[in-house]
């Protein structure tokens, strides 16, 4: 991670993927520990007059350090379910997963040499 952002992206960010998993879990977003844990937290470490203010960088880093694993958990998830699990495929179904075509026989089909 170069660079974090603005700490109100991030914290967007992180709303946006709690409605991902609120969505999945049935019910409102605004109702889970986790959501009602970054608004205490966010809200505690606004930006003050101090120069350096660690703690909120530190909050900082660590919303993003979670936003990351939330995007990379949900990616993984929609891709296991796309490629995982669907039994036996043919070679054409298994050449058009990975983008490509398979050759056509010179005759058509049924032709013989």
């Amino acid at each position: 991670m170069a660079s974090l952002g603005s700490p109100l992206r991030t914290l967007r960010s992180l709303l946006r993927e709690l409605r991902y998993v609120s969505a999945q879990a049935g019910r409102p977003y605004r109702d889970m520990a986790a959501y009602q844990h970054l608004r205490e937290a966010f809200r505690a470490h606004r930006i003050t007059s101090e120069k350096l203010c660690r703690a909120q960088h530190e909050l900082h880093f660590q919303a993003a350090t979670y936003l990351c694993l939330l995007r990379s958990v949900r990616e993984h998830l929609a891709l296991h379910q796309e490629y995982h699990a669907k039994g036996e495929r043919s070679t054409e179904e298994a050449a058009g997963l990975v983008g490509l075509k398979l050759p056509q026989q010179p005759g058509g089909k049924g032709w013989d040499p």
